[in-house]
């Protein structure tokens, strides 16, 4: 199995940055792709960044130019640049597993936004 744990979250005025991490541990070497995931109150979750094995990154239109996904191994980060009031969300730390359809998720982190 795999745990994920989520950081970096926090309040930040519009226009700031912050850098999310996500620590992987158990049996990493059957995770496959990640991602970063958030949902904002009374919204569907939804997808902000994946990465593959390999590197290959997709990013969700509204993120594209301010967010960057990596990825070192079993560490995830997720890199916010010029931060907008709707970023606000709780943001989760997503894996996949080689042998099994469902995928590992973290308990999440808060985003906040605001002036």
């Amino acid at each position: 199995q795999v745990q994920l744990v989520e950081s970096g979250g926090g309040l930040v005025q519009p226009g700031g940055s912050l850098r999310l991490s996500c620590a992987a541990s158990g049996i990493i070497s059957r995770i496959t792709a990640m991602g970063w995931y958030r949902q904002a109150p009374g919204k569907e979750r939804e997808l902000v960044a994946s990465i593959t094995k390999g590197g290959s990154t997709n990013y969700a239109d509204s993120v594209k130019g301010r967010f960057t996904i990596s990825r070192d191994n079993a560490k995830l980060s997720l890199q916010m640049n010029s931060l907008k009031p709707e970023d606000t969300a709780v943001y989760y730390c997503n894996a996949g597993d080689l042998f099994l359809v469902r995928p590992y998720w973290g308990r999440g982190t808060q985003v906040t936004v605001s002036s």
